[in-house]
């Protein structure tokens, strides 16, 4: 028999496995249980019986601790109680058992039960299922002599040498122990029931309609909520410390152009309806009218849009008009652009601070996960491992193809100044007369130049069939080979090496490196696209390649790991694609929304003759090829914003009185001002390495917009919609559709 004092270091000798995971989940019942008043009395006495049971057994007052056992020196520790979920037990013969306790706090606590001690508590705690939720009572054990823990694990190693794990392992594990705190029971009571045949191994996965145990069971999805709750109240205490002004603004808004599809809720006064709020844009305006020189909101805001990984229709966001899902919404008044791009990098470099990302990170079922707690200690901003770069939207389109610049790319795109000495490979690659050839290089690692080929090979048959149909032409890739004639590039001719090195400005070129070719349309004076195909090709190419581990990409936490983009001077309009909603009749619609300010006199002049050649004050912030924030300087002059929309975008008359709220603002000696919105659940998932940002929200929506938790939306029945004088239209099968 293991005196209680022994149970720490029997539990070292044992250890308990950290992860378990369900399998699967008990089916719900079919039927729903019949109405108290369609039983027969013998029925409802049973019912009101079980309902009563369950109640003493799970919600009745704590009672007295009773001991059955002595326990030596321990009654004279103080008896503590504890709540949390139980861990999957283990039996060590027939008189001690352990299980860890997670506490609502997070902390994992390690329980002996054992018979010795009390024999009621260790019975109760044999008899209840893992993953209850479960008040204890128990005494802090003493820690064990240094000595007779040294003797009772060097026993334990020559017993089972074979199965000894790694020093580095061993000492971790060792670590991990001490770490926690060993409890000796007195008192365990459920304070709820699970099915008994429960069964969770390591890599169980569950449905989205089981969100609550992916959040239960999968520890990489709390750590990202939990860094999620923290990052935002870093930036609420940072905010505040600034003379933020925290303001709500209402949620229930009317239908305005601002150029994305509205989600419109009816009300019982016939023809009328509101729209739910696409973003705080005119409210917040409003506000640097009214006196409030600094304005923050975690704003929700909704928009009918097509669903992506990094978009929801409904999200907290901060007055920019592109979906951001989640964000933070800010405005200063007498600012102007760039003094905004200034606060808001202070800003993030404060949280990065706090954050410390060098040394914060964990892997957690294979993801990179910042760890709160290490987070709350506080530790030294060491190294920086990231970096701040401003480019202008035309620079990002001719380097990078994009203008969402992933900057851990290595090398940029460049054109070809003289198309002369490759006339005959433009030919080639393109049926264009006169286009622009673009040309980018990568060079893989150790790898030789076989499996290169390989790789391209592979890649090229693979690619997304909107490469194969451009009618531009199809990107060309040319490997360097010491072994072919003119190392491959019989192509471009003999002077292909002073081409190559002309272009791309470089000479140090070896086997294996892959060079890639485009060409497209030489831009026109007008509206320039936000992407180009050679761009798209360059990031594609470049993730398989890491991917195939070809090239290596920063992990998060190290340097080059972060790499933000300020992108400025973007075209102010651009032509309304077909199918967008538009905020006129002029054929336009604004690059970002209407409230935007022209960058300069030079551009208002502009508006006159070439609108869309206009610049506009707008500056997007980029974080590794991501779109996680956006921002303008305002249009604050009441004459300037109506002419934009009267005589540029050339809304019906309707629609401008539509305004009449915000132009009354900005006519009472509305301030300068300009103002952000970051999008927070990008910025999260981006930092907790993660593609979607399903990962960093509890219940978020599908793709097509559902629910599949809560399975909504739902449908609505005639009776639900004769209040606001609507009606279920016949669709074309002759059913219902709305």
């Amino acid at each position: 028999m293991l005196r209680p004092r022994h149970c720490a270091a029997a539990l070292r000798r044992w250890p308990l496995k950290p992860a378990f995971r369900y399998s699967s989940m008990p089916s719900s019942p079919k039927e729903s249980p019949k109405e108290l008043k369609d039983l027969t009395p013998g029925q409802a006495y049973a019912r009101r019986a079980e309902i009563l049971r369950l109640w003493h057994l799970y919600q009745r007052p704590d009672q007295p601790v009773v001991r059955t056992a002595a326990a030596g020196d321990l009654r004279s520790k103080p008896t503590e109680t504890f709540v949390g979920f139980l861990g999957k037990r283990k039996d060590i013969g027939k008189h001690l058992s352990f299980a860890n306790l997670t506490t609502p706090a997070g902390e994992v606590l390690q329980l002996c039960a054992n018979a010795e001690h009390s024999s009621v508590a260790h019975s109760r705690f044999r008899n209840i299922p893992a993953f209850s939720p479960v008040r204890v009572r128990a005494v802090e054990e003493e820690e064990e002599d240094k000595e007779e823990e040294q003797e009772a694990e060097s026993k334990e190693g020559s017993n089972s040498s074979d199965k000894q794990p790694s020093k580095s392992r061993a000492i971790k594990k060792n670590d991990e122990t001490k770490r926690r705190r060993s409890l000796l029971l007195n008192e365990i009571r459920p304070l709820n029931s699970v099915p008994e045949d429960w069964f969770v191994p390591s890599d169980a996965r569950f449905s989205p309609s089981d969100r609550h145990l992916q959040i239960r069971f999968h520890p990489e999805l709390q750590a990202r909520l939990k860094f999620r709750s923290w990052l935002k109240g870093e930036f609420t205490k940072y905010l505040m410390d600034e003379r933020f002004v925290e303001v709500e603004t209402p949620t229930l808004f009317k239908s305005t152009p601002e150029g994305a599809r509205e989600f419109l809720v009816p009300t019982r006064h016939r023809g009328t309806a509101y729209a739910l709020s696409q973003s705080p844009q005119q409210y917040k305006q409003v506000l640097m009218a009214s006196g409030i020189p600094r304005y923050m909101q975690w704003a929700r805001c909704y928009r009918d849009e097509d669903a992506r990984s990094d978009r929801q229709p409904e999200f907290t966001q901060a007055s920019t008009p592109k979906p951001l899902i989640l964000a933070l919404d800010l405005e200063w008044s007498f600012t102007s652009a760039a003094e905004v791009m200034k606060h808001v990098t202070d800003m993030i470099l404060h949280v990065l601070k706090a954050f410390c990302p060098a040394q914060s990170y964990e892997d957690i079922n294979g993801a990179r996960i910042p760890a709160v707690p290490d987070l709350r200690r506080k530790a030294s901003f060491s190294s920086p491992i990231h970096t701040f770069t401003n480019i202008t939207f035309a620079d990002s389109i001719a380097a990078f193809g994009t203008d969402q610049p992933d900057l851990r790319i290595p090398n940029r795109i460049y054109a070809f100044r003289d198309l002369e000495s490759i006339r005959q490979f433009t030919g080639v690659i393109s049926r264009l007369s006169d286009p622009l050839v673009e040309a980018f290089t990568l060079r893989p690692q150790s790898r030789s130049v076989k499996d290169v080929r390989r790789f391209v090979r592979k890649f090229m048959d693979d690619l997304p069939q909107a490469f194969d149909k451009n009618p531009d032409g199809k990107p060309q890739i040319l490997i360097w080979d010491e072994s072919q004639p003119l190392r491959g590039f019989s192509s471009l001719g003999h002077g292909y090496q002073r081409v190559l090195e002309s272009t791309l400005g470089q000479a140090d070129f070896r086997g294996g490196d892959i060079f890639v070719f485009q060409a497209r349309k030489k831009p026109v004076p007008g509206h320039v696209p936000s992407s180009t195909m050679l761009g798209k090709f360059r990031k594609l190419l470049w993730s398989s390649l890491v991917e195939e581990g070809f090239l290596n990409k920063p992990r998060l936490g190290q340097p080059g790991s972060l790499q933000f983009a300020w992108v400025t001077e973007f075209p102010m309009f651009k032509p309304i694609e077909r199918g967008e909603p538009g905020q006129g009749v002029a054929g336009l619609a604004c690059s970002h929304h209407p409230f935007t300010a022209p960058l300069s006199e030079g551009d208002l002049e502009l508006l006159f003759t070439k609108p869309l050649e206009a610049k506009s004050a707008t500056y997007d912030l980029v974080l590794n090829g991501i779109e996680i924030g956006g921002g303008s300087q305002r249009n604050h002059i009441a004459v300037i914003q109506e002419f934009i929309m009267r005589d540029i975008l050339r809304m019906p008359e309707e629609k401008v009185k539509g305004f009449d709220h915000l132009l009354s603002a900005l006519r009472s000696g509305c301030p300068p001002h300009a103002g952000f919105a970051l999008g927070f659940d990008r910025f999260v998932a981006l930092l907790c390495d993660t593609g979607t940002v399903r990962d960093v929200i509890a219940f978020p929506k599908t793709m097509k917009g559902e629910d599949p938790f809560v399975r909504s939306p739902g449908e609505l029945s005639d009776d639900q919609l004769a209040p606001y004088g609507l009606q279920l239209a016949a669709g074309r099968d002759g059913e219902s559709d709305e």
